[in-house]
Protein backbone atom coordinates (compact mmCIF):
# COMPACT_ATOMS: atom_id res chain seq x y z
CA UNK A 1 0.00 0.00 0.00
CA UNK A 2 0.63 3.44 -0.80
CA UNK A 3 1.50 6.20 1.71
CA UNK A 4 -1.78 7.42 2.81
CA UNK A 5 -0.48 11.07 2.27
CA UNK A 6 2.33 12.03 0.12
CA UNK A 7 3.63 15.73 -0.11
CA UNK A 8 6.17 16.76 -2.73
CA UNK A 9 8.02 20.19 -1.21
CA UNK A 10 10.92 22.18 -3.71
CA UNK A 11 13.41 23.18 -1.81
CA UNK A 12 13.68 26.65 -0.53
CA UNK A 13 15.33 29.61 -2.89
CA UNK A 14 18.65 28.75 -3.70
CA UNK A 15 21.33 31.05 -4.92
CA UNK A 16 21.17 30.07 -8.45
CA UNK A 17 16.84 30.40 -8.03
CA UNK A 18 18.63 33.98 -6.91
CA UNK A 19 20.44 34.87 -10.03
CA UNK A 20 23.76 34.26 -8.40
CA UNK A 21 27.09 32.73 -9.99
CA UNK A 22 27.32 29.35 -8.66
CA UNK A 23 29.86 26.75 -8.37
CA UNK A 24 28.74 23.24 -8.78
CA UNK A 25 25.67 21.90 -9.28
CA UNK A 26 24.67 19.76 -5.87
CA UNK A 27 26.02 22.23 -3.36
CA UNK A 28 24.68 24.91 -4.16
CA UNK A 29 23.62 26.93 -0.88
CA UNK A 30 20.13 28.48 0.40
CA UNK A 31 19.34 32.03 0.18
CA UNK A 32 18.59 33.57 3.38
CA UNK A 33 14.79 34.01 2.06
CA UNK A 34 15.82 30.47 1.31
CA UNK A 35 15.77 29.22 4.48
CA UNK A 36 13.11 31.39 6.16
CA UNK A 37 10.85 29.31 3.82
CA UNK A 38 12.42 26.08 4.82
CA UNK A 39 11.09 27.23 8.59
CA UNK A 40 8.08 28.15 7.17
CA UNK A 41 7.37 24.86 5.79
CA UNK A 42 8.41 23.12 8.77
CA UNK A 43 5.66 25.51 10.60
CA UNK A 44 3.39 23.39 8.52
CA UNK A 45 4.07 20.08 9.62
CA UNK A 46 1.44 19.68 12.29
CA UNK A 47 2.14 15.69 12.77
CA UNK A 48 5.22 13.63 12.87
CA UNK A 49 5.74 12.46 9.55
CA UNK A 50 6.01 8.58 9.48
CA UNK A 51 9.49 9.19 6.66
CA UNK A 52 11.29 12.15 5.04
CA UNK A 53 12.78 11.63 1.46
CA UNK A 54 15.65 14.17 0.78
CA UNK A 55 17.45 14.55 -2.59
CA UNK A 56 21.24 14.22 -1.69
CA UNK A 57 21.56 18.31 -3.09
CA UNK A 58 22.48 20.68 -0.57
CA UNK A 59 19.66 22.87 -0.97
CA UNK A 60 17.15 20.11 -0.61
CA UNK A 61 18.95 18.99 2.56
CA UNK A 62 18.89 22.77 4.05
CA UNK A 63 15.28 22.77 3.34
CA UNK A 64 14.41 19.82 5.18
CA UNK A 65 16.39 20.54 8.25
CA UNK A 66 13.94 22.34 9.99
CA UNK A 67 11.35 19.57 9.44
CA UNK A 68 13.96 17.49 11.25
CA UNK A 69 14.42 19.45 13.98
CA UNK A 70 10.72 19.99 14.25
CA UNK A 71 10.12 16.04 14.46
CA UNK A 72 13.50 14.60 15.21
CA UNK A 73 12.41 10.76 15.74
CA UNK A 74 11.35 10.69 12.54
CA UNK A 75 13.38 8.16 10.16
CA UNK A 76 15.26 10.20 7.03
CA UNK A 77 16.64 8.87 4.30
CA UNK A 78 18.53 9.93 0.78
CA UNK A 79 16.95 8.91 -2.48
CA UNK A 80 18.16 9.77 -5.68
CA UNK A 81 15.32 12.54 -6.69
CA UNK A 82 17.62 15.00 -7.52
CA UNK A 83 16.75 17.37 -10.46
CA UNK A 84 17.58 16.60 -13.93
CA UNK A 85 21.52 17.81 -14.29
CA UNK A 86 21.22 17.96 -18.15
CA UNK A 87 24.58 20.35 -18.26
CA UNK A 88 27.92 19.62 -17.62
CA UNK A 89 28.37 21.23 -14.13
CA UNK A 90 31.85 21.51 -15.03
CA UNK A 91 30.76 23.37 -17.89
CA UNK A 92 29.00 25.55 -15.51
CA UNK A 93 31.29 26.35 -12.92
CA UNK A 94 30.21 29.86 -12.03
CA UNK A 95 27.96 31.05 -14.35
CA UNK A 96 24.18 32.35 -13.72
CA UNK A 97 20.83 31.40 -15.05
CA UNK A 98 21.89 34.11 -17.40
CA UNK A 99 24.61 33.44 -19.08
CA UNK A 100 23.30 29.50 -19.06
CA UNK A 101 20.21 30.32 -21.31
CA UNK A 102 21.94 29.68 -24.56
CA UNK A 103 23.53 25.95 -23.51
CA UNK A 104 20.18 25.71 -21.84
CA UNK A 105 17.94 26.48 -24.78
CA UNK A 106 20.36 24.36 -27.44
CA UNK A 107 19.70 21.40 -24.83
CA UNK A 108 16.27 21.39 -25.40
CA UNK A 109 16.26 22.48 -28.94
CA UNK A 110 18.10 18.80 -29.36
CA UNK A 111 15.41 16.99 -27.76
CA UNK A 112 17.27 14.17 -27.51
CA UNK A 113 16.85 11.18 -24.34
CA UNK A 114 20.17 10.30 -25.01
CA UNK A 115 22.36 13.07 -25.07
CA UNK A 116 24.78 13.44 -22.34
CA UNK A 117 26.76 17.01 -22.13
CA UNK A 118 29.47 15.13 -20.52
CA UNK A 119 30.87 12.62 -17.97
CA UNK A 120 29.40 14.52 -14.50
CA UNK A 121 25.76 15.06 -16.22
CA UNK A 122 22.62 12.65 -17.39
CA UNK A 123 20.83 11.56 -19.85
CA UNK A 124 16.98 12.41 -19.52
CA UNK A 125 16.42 8.47 -20.29
CA UNK A 126 18.67 8.32 -17.39
CA UNK A 127 16.03 10.73 -15.66
CA UNK A 128 13.15 8.76 -16.38
CA UNK A 129 14.52 5.57 -14.64
CA UNK A 130 15.02 8.23 -11.69
CA UNK A 131 11.29 8.76 -11.76
CA UNK A 132 10.03 5.18 -12.11
CA UNK A 133 12.33 3.90 -8.90
CA UNK A 134 10.86 6.61 -6.66
CA UNK A 135 7.34 5.86 -8.11
CA UNK A 136 8.34 1.73 -7.18
CA UNK A 137 9.62 2.74 -3.80
CA UNK A 138 7.01 4.84 -2.64
CA UNK A 139 4.02 2.49 -3.88
CA UNK A 140 6.08 -0.16 -1.68
CA UNK A 141 6.35 1.79 1.70
CA UNK A 142 3.92 1.01 4.70
CA UNK A 143 3.73 4.65 6.10
CA UNK A 144 0.63 7.20 6.63
CA UNK A 145 2.89 10.57 6.01
CA UNK A 146 5.71 10.95 3.90
CA UNK A 147 7.31 14.12 3.16
CA UNK A 148 9.51 14.31 0.04
CA UNK A 149 11.99 17.34 -0.06
CA UNK A 150 13.32 17.49 -3.37
CA UNK A 151 13.32 19.76 -6.98
CA UNK A 152 10.90 21.48 -9.20
CA UNK A 153 11.92 19.47 -12.35
CA UNK A 154 11.69 16.40 -10.94
CA UNK A 155 8.14 16.55 -9.29
CA UNK A 156 6.72 17.96 -11.74
CA UNK A 157 7.75 14.92 -14.13
CA UNK A 158 6.85 12.65 -11.68
CA UNK A 159 2.84 14.07 -11.73
CA UNK A 160 3.15 13.98 -15.47
CA UNK A 161 4.21 10.12 -14.75
CA UNK A 162 0.82 9.81 -12.94
CA UNK A 163 -1.16 10.66 -15.41
CA UNK A 164 0.64 10.13 -18.64
CA UNK A 165 3.36 7.47 -18.35
CA UNK A 166 6.68 8.21 -19.27
CA UNK A 167 8.18 7.25 -22.81
CA UNK A 168 11.56 8.84 -22.78
CA UNK A 169 11.29 10.27 -26.07
CA UNK A 170 11.55 13.32 -27.57
CA UNK A 171 7.69 14.46 -27.62
CA UNK A 172 7.98 13.29 -23.66
CA UNK A 173 10.94 15.85 -23.31
CA UNK A 174 8.92 18.60 -25.14
CA UNK A 175 5.40 18.25 -23.68
CA UNK A 176 7.96 18.02 -20.00
CA UNK A 177 10.14 21.05 -21.06
CA UNK A 178 6.43 23.02 -21.76
CA UNK A 179 4.95 22.05 -18.75
CA UNK A 180 8.33 22.40 -16.34
CA UNK A 181 8.59 26.16 -17.48
CA UNK A 182 4.79 27.12 -17.92
CA UNK A 183 3.84 26.11 -14.75
CA UNK A 184 6.86 26.04 -12.54
CA UNK A 185 6.79 24.66 -8.65
CA UNK A 186 7.48 27.40 -6.73
CA UNK A 187 10.27 27.40 -3.60
CA UNK A 188 9.00 25.60 -1.11
CA UNK A 189 5.71 24.96 -2.16
CA UNK A 190 3.62 21.90 -1.54
CA UNK A 191 2.42 19.44 -3.68
CA UNK A 192 0.05 16.80 -1.97
CA UNK A 193 -0.76 12.98 -3.17
CA UNK A 194 -3.55 10.91 -1.66
CA UNK A 195 -2.78 7.37 -1.37
CA UNK A 196 -5.93 6.82 -3.71
CA UNK A 197 -4.17 8.84 -6.41
CA UNK A 198 -0.82 6.78 -6.31
CA UNK A 199 -3.25 3.67 -6.43
CA UNK A 200 -5.17 4.90 -9.53
CA UNK A 201 -2.00 5.77 -10.98
CA UNK A 202 -0.36 2.44 -10.63
CA UNK A 203 -4.04 1.00 -11.65
CA UNK A 204 -4.33 2.49 -14.52
CA UNK A 205 -0.51 2.48 -16.25
CA UNK A 206 -1.41 -1.42 -15.47
CA UNK A 207 -4.46 -1.48 -17.70
CA UNK A 208 -2.49 0.24 -20.32
CA UNK A 209 0.06 -1.88 -20.79
CA UNK A 210 -2.25 -4.67 -20.73
CA UNK A 211 -3.87 -3.47 -23.58
CA UNK A 212 -1.04 -2.91 -25.24
CA UNK A 213 0.01 -6.69 -25.15
CA UNK A 214 -3.56 -7.63 -26.18
CA UNK A 215 -3.02 -5.87 -29.56
CA UNK A 216 1.17 -5.83 -29.97
CA UNK A 217 1.76 -2.51 -29.69
CA UNK A 218 3.97 -3.16 -26.50
CA UNK A 219 7.66 -4.07 -27.84
CA UNK A 220 10.67 -4.29 -26.15
CA UNK A 221 12.61 -1.00 -26.60
CA UNK A 222 16.14 -1.05 -27.71
CA UNK A 223 19.07 -1.31 -25.09
CA UNK A 224 19.37 1.90 -23.57
CA UNK A 225 15.96 3.10 -23.90
CA UNK A 226 13.43 3.02 -21.12
CA UNK A 227 10.16 1.48 -21.10
CA UNK A 228 6.59 3.65 -19.92
CA UNK A 229 6.79 4.40 -16.12
CA UNK A 230 5.11 1.16 -14.67
CA UNK A 231 4.87 0.14 -11.36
Amino acid sequence: MPPVTTWLVRHGQSAANAGLPTEGHGDVPLTELGREQACAVAGRVDRRPDLLIVSPFLRARATCEPIQARWPATRCETWPIQELTYLSPARCTGTTSATRRPMVDAYWRRCDPHYVDGSDSESFSAFSNRLRDFHQRLLALDCAYVIAVGHGQFFRAYMMCLTDGFAATPEWMARYRTAETGNPIANCEIVELSGEALSHARAARLAALSAQDEIGGYQKRDEGENPDLAP
